[in-house]
């Protein structure tokens, strides 16, 4: 019973942590983000499996797990104020060409990333071809460009 408890403390401490990071850290994964995932993992490990390594122990923590998601993702189709708090919202970060200099900063979204997302994304080159970015809840950038 320890183990299903700890992977539930695990599951939603992580959950907590990454929200809080951001959406911007999860967006794009890095080398650093790779290598800091990993670290994570193996340092979570211990508290998920304990002194049981046993076939057992493992599915019964990998059942929970699974379950956890499901029935979060379930509680987030139910109640949209759940999936806004979890998965978080939309944040405009170009509105008309404006600048949405807090939500930038809020973001830790500098101007490179939305130039760097309208050339892979467009082709666009300058500033004044985009009418929104909108950084998006999986951490990527939207852009729609100005007609």
């Amino acid at each position: 019973m320890s183990s299903v408890l700890n992977t539930i403390a695990i599951y939603v401490a992580l959950l907590i942590v990454f929200r809080i990071a951001g959406r911007r850290s999860l967006g794009n994964i890095t080398n650093f983000d790779m290598v800091v995932l990993l670290i994570i993992s193996e340092s979570v490990q211990q508290a998920l499996i304990g002194d049981d390594y046993s076939l057992t122990n493992a599915v019964l923590v990998f059942v929970t797990l699974v379950t956890v998601d499901v029935g979060l993702s379930l509680l987030r189709l139910r109640f949209r104020r759940i999936d806004a708090y979890i998965q978080g919202v939309p944040t405009i970060l170009i509105d008309n060409g404006e600048f949405k200099v807090d939500a930038m900063r809020k973001a830790r979204v500098d101007l490179s990333d939305i130039m760097e997302s309208a050339r892979l994304k467009h082709g666009l080159e300058r500033l004044e071809q985009i009418r929104y970015a909108v950084l998006e809840t999986n951490g990527e950038i939207s852009i729609i460009p100005s007609k």
